[in-house]
């Protein structure tokens, strides 16, 4: 692990294209900071990291008849590598596009105590966990297929994991179109000690059908039933609904991003605030994952426009308005998002936000986070940074004997 660490320093002495990283507009102002070598530093938990499973973490632990159908690399005849699974789009493997620090990331330890160090390099304390490789665990139209994947990646991240849940929380995951194996295995999660849960942003893979059932539709009843009473928060992460890999060519890797990886995780907040669920289910806690926060104050006004001017239409009638929903039991994490955090803040929603550093994946600001909050969250009071970097997530899941 010493390696490791000593490696973050000398990739970042010569990677130019992540010299942006380590601008800041300084501290000054500042009683304490996000700097890992503060002695005040804040407590900083990350609402979002990823894990860096082994590539045969689901083979090990799934029935032999699904291990064909698992995600592969395969070779075609002109020697070409590409990335397949069942439900999404093959992409080409690219040699040598991931240089520097990006490279690094991609060699993210794979054991707790690891894990650990490399998350303390950058001043985070704990983190909120969620899968890698295993988000393909959801890219099948095929429920018993995912049910079985789910399954199997939960066995690993117990094994693995376990012991340490109390500082990497690793979500339980779930594949909510079986809804009845869904509900044994919210059960069943709960008594081996997991924290909370992660579901799909849609609970049936691919585009929308139409007459399939969503999470408005009452038969997800039951599931709400029981997420309720294992008292335990629920997540929804970007790109399990659908593969957001539509685009190609022609910015396709930024369409791809902003249009198919972290719109799609507003329909969850609406189906959830607007249906009723949340009148219903008031012990559900619920939160979408990576989609930023910038959307949040536009979304929560639209849903209550729309309930009251197409109040002809709207059923059912609501005690409030789908806002006040998400007020009470929604969140997000966002990574770097300056125009959210202002926005929440005037909102007032910074009871509802969560910061990530969304490690190791690019999107993150790992190992500079420091620097991302300092270009990000000056406009906070230390009040204010202590609620998003770490109070909020404390108080929801699980934290407790962190200081």
């Amino acid at each position: 692990m010493t390696d490791y660490l000593s490696a973050i320093a000398k990739v970042a002495a010569d990677d130019k294209a992540n010299d942006w990283r380590l601008e800041t507009p300084g501290i000054e102002g500042w009683s304490r900071t996000a700097r890992p070598d503060d002695p005040n530093k804040y407590l900083m938990i990350s609402a979002d990291g990823h894990l860096n499973e082994d590539r045969n973490f689901l083979n090990e632990r799934l029935d032999k008849k699904y291990q064909s159908r698992l995600p592969q690399v395969i070779t075609d005849e002109k020697g070409e590598r590409w990335a397949v699974s069942e439900g999404g789009r093959r992409t080409k493997i690219r040699k040598n596009v991931h240089q520097g620090m990006d490279g690094l990331r991609g060699t993210a330890p794979q054991d707790p105590e690891g894990r650990l160090a490399a998350l303390a390099a950058d001043g985070v304390d704990a983190e909120v966990t969620f899968a890698n490789r295993g988000l393909a665990m959801w890219y099948t139209t095929d429920v018993e297929f995912s049910l079985a994947q789910c399954r199997a990646y939960n066995d690993y991240v117990h094994e693995i994991y376990g012991a340490h849940f109390d500082r990497i929380n690793v979500m339980g995951a779930l594949s909510p179109a079986n809804i009845d194996a869904t509900i044994q295995d919210i059960n069943d999660l709960a008594k081996r000690g997991f924290l909370g849960y992660t579901l799909p942003v849609k609970p049936y893979f691919g585009p929308h059908v139409s007459g399939q059932p969503n999470y408005n539709s009452p038969d997800f009843e039951p599931l709400w039933a029981a997420l309720q009473d294992s008292g335990l928060p629920i997540t929804f992460h970007i790109s399990t609904g659908s593969d957001p890999r539509l685009a190609t060519g022609n910015g396709g890797a930024i369409i791809n991003y902003v249009a198919h990886a972290l719109t799609p995780a507003v329909e969850p907040v609406v189906a959830l605030c607007a249906s009723g669920v949340l009148e219903r289910f008031p012990g559900i806690k619920f939160g979408v994952i990576e989609a930023g926060i910038g959307w949040l104050a536009w979304a929560l006004d639209a849903m209550d426009e729309a309930y009251k001017k197409h109040h002809m239409y709207v059923r059912p009638k609501l005690q409030g308005l789908p806002s006040d929903y998400f007020k009470a039991h929604g969140f997000a994490s966002f990574q770097e998002d300056r125009v959210g955090i202002l926005t929440a803040k005037e909102y007032g929603l910074l009871d509802n936000i969560m910061w990530a550093d969304d490690y190791p994946h690019h999107e993150g600001s790992w190992p500079y986070s420091a620097q991302a909050i300092e270009r990000t969250m000056s406009d906070l009071t230390d009040e204010e940074r202590v609620k998003v970097l770490g109070g909020n997530a404390k108080s929801l899941f699980g934290f407790g004997s962190l200081n």
